[in-house]
């Protein structure tokens, strides 16, 4: 073999990225008795374990004892918040993620997955199998999956560094800012005001759209927006950003029209980008458009035998729609023939404080695909024992076409989350709130809500 050459190492399967994707891809895979290279630069886990869900939630957890030992007298009890220990909270927070980091690699391991360490790229010529290159090593598989992920973008023009910072440097700030402006009013962008303001800064979300949470449906981002001024969150919609200048102590933001705001921390959660560049894909012949692969229903791309799953494939980045992308691709590898994943089925969950939940069609989208067929009706949480008890307000929205099956549940409230489940479930089911009446809801629960306004429907 020529000196420097590639040694080349043979699978059913090599996966380029063990995110939430590729592994779930790599573990299904090997269940199914392929042989599967899972290749990661950095750890297996990818995003979401390591800068995204999961510290994200975490903070969010410790933001949310913050604030129940503020309100405690509200409920008889006599606490103090005495202040935010930011490196004891990094501590917490690492440690969760440190935990499931074990788990996955011994799953992984467990699995007899051959991990290989190091970044990879595709190599694919007419007539040959595509590979993956690492380094000196050469992995050919029957089929490559591409499950490179994501990463936090920025603006032009917008040096990340110092106080001006993204969803993952944010999530090692080692003290609470005085004062956090927030660019970027979506999902990441309200969980991490909301997180900031628990922990006590003064915090400005600035957001171009007329809406925070603009892919919610309109209710829900109205409340949301009812909820953070009564928490003393500013919200500046219809605003784009124009300029940040760092000064002696924090940084300056100047939006269009010259107005200014001046913080400690500039947070930028302006979304992400799909990590495609520099991988050799469309030199190989995998089909880009602005950045994202081109893939089919089934997750196939332009180049035979090579599929894409999670981030990098257009639609929600959502680390459970990687999961399932990841679960599809192997069963239909390994000729399985499975159903392909729906993203209006995909449960999609804000955890701020109140949280978002929902699922299907916004009202909305339904109205422009059904007309003046469409029926909501919105359940207030003020009705609901155990939402009083919690001391949370908010509401349960369905739409459903008149007479026809209900597409689309939108939730607002503390612990909303857990209720998406059986939204989920109702909404892919193409279930009547006939239908679900006779099925009973504990009492007392925030599911209950679920119950009486399909009560109210039926």
């Amino acid at each position: 073999m020529p000196q420097n050459q590639p040694q080349t190492q043979q699978f059913d399967l090599v996966i380029l990225g063990a995110g939430s994707g590729g592994y779930a891809c790599a573990l299904r895979a090997a269940q199914h008795g392929l042989s599967v290279a899972l290749v990661e630069k950095a750890k297996v886990g990818g995003t979401c374990l390591h800068v995204g869900c999961i510290p994200t939630k975490a903070l969010l957890h410790a933001a949310e004892v913050a604030d129940t030992a503020r309100m405690a007298s509200r409920f008889g009890v006599e606490a103090t918040l005495t202040g935010i220990d930011m490196p004891a909270v990094l501590d917490y927070k690492d440690k969760v993620v440190s935990r499931l980091y074990k788990g996955l690699s011994g799953l992984v391991f467990g699995a007899k997955v051959t991990l290989v360490e190091g970044e990879g790229r595709l190599e694919g010529q007419p007539g040959h199998t595509p590979a993956v290159v690492v380094g000196d090593q050469r992995l050919t598989g029957r089929s490559v999956v591409l499950a490179t992920g994501s990463y936090a973008k920025s603006l032009p023009g917008l040096d990340i560094g110092g106080p001006v910072m993204t969803s993952t440097e944010v999530l090692a700030l080692d003290h609470v800012p005085k004062r956090t402006v927030v660019l970027g009013g979506g999902v990441i962008g309200v969980e991490l005001a909301s997180v900031l303001a628990s922990f006590g800064s003064t915090v400005t979300i600035v957001e171009a759209l007329p809406r925070l949470v603009a892919g919610e449906d309109e209710a829900s981002s109205a409340a949301l927006a009812r909820a953070f001024k009564k928490r003393k969150i500013t919200v500046r919609t219809n605003a784009r950003f124009s300029a940040a200048e760092r000064t002696g102590d924090g940084v300056t933001v100047t939006l269009e029209g010259g107005e200014t705001l001046d913080a400690d921390v500039l947070v930028v959660a302006v979304g992400r980008g799909p990590v495609t560049d520099g991988l050799g894909f469309e030199e190989a012949g995998v089909e880009l458009d602005r950045g994202f692969v081109v893939a089919d229903r089934r997750l196939r791309t332009s180049l035979p035998g090579v599929y894409a799953v999670g981030d990098i494939v257009p639609g929600p980045q959502l680390a459970h729609r990687g999961f399932a992308h990841g679960l599809f691709v192997a069963d239909d590898i390994a000729g399985r023939n499975p159903l392909p994943v729906q993203d209006l089925l995909i449960p999609k969950v804000t955890y701020s404080s109140p949280e978002i939940a929902s699922v299907g069609l916004t009202e909305a989208a339904a109205r422009e695909q059904h007309g003046d067929a469409v029926q909501t009706y919105q359940y207030d949480l003020g009705g609901n024992g155990k939402s009083q008890i919690l001391g949370t307000q908010g509401f349960v929205k369905v739409v459903r076409v008149e007479g026809g099956p209900i597409v689309g549940m939108h939730m607002v409230g503390e612990r909303m989350g857990e209720q998406v489940g059986e939204a989920m479930l109702l909404v892919g089911w193409e279930a009547t709130p006939a239908d679900v009446t006779p099925l009973l809801h504990a009492h007392p629960t925030q599911n209950e809500a679920i119950g009486e306004a399909m009560l109210a429907l039926a």
